[in-house]
């Protein structure tokens, strides 16, 4: 019995001990209009702190004047369902109602930066859609 409850406390003890595992990569969810406002200053924001900010570009290319160009494109769907039910009994009657509902929404982040020579911000836009 001694052996059962010391394998049981240890085998807990090991469980306590696993840490859940951070996400590898969060910064998909920091693409928004309000990031962009706080983190992007033309003239000011190098491309090293862009990355650091937004992670790599989706996309990686050169203007006609030869400026390097990023795109970010980003999107996002939320989903929401909900149900109710209500019921009632008297002896022998009876009576019942439910309802149900499901929405869904999507929202779409597009920034394209351009940089200048010295891979600083030369300039940026920005587009936010909700559908």
């Amino acid at each position: 019995m001694k052996t059962i409850v010391s394998a049981a406390i240890a085998a807990a003890m090991l469980t306590a001990c696993v840490a859940t595992p951070a996400p590898v990569d969060n910064r998909n969810s920091l693409l928004t209009q309000g990031n962009v406002q706080l983190n992007l200053r033309v003239g000011q924001t190098t491309k090293t702190q862009v990355l650091e900010a937004f992670g790599s570009p989706n996309i990686t290319t050169r203007d006609g004047s030869g400026l390097e160009v990023w795109s970010y494109q980003r999107q996002a769907t939320v989903a929401q369902a909900s149900s109710s039910d209500a019921g009632w009994t008297i002896l022998l009657a009876g009576g019942s109602s439910s309802a149900a509902g499901f929405s869904q929404s999507t929202s779409m982040m597009t920034l394209i930066i351009k940089f200048n020579p010295d891979d600083v911000v030369a300039d940026f836009m920005s587009r936010s859609s909700n559908f």
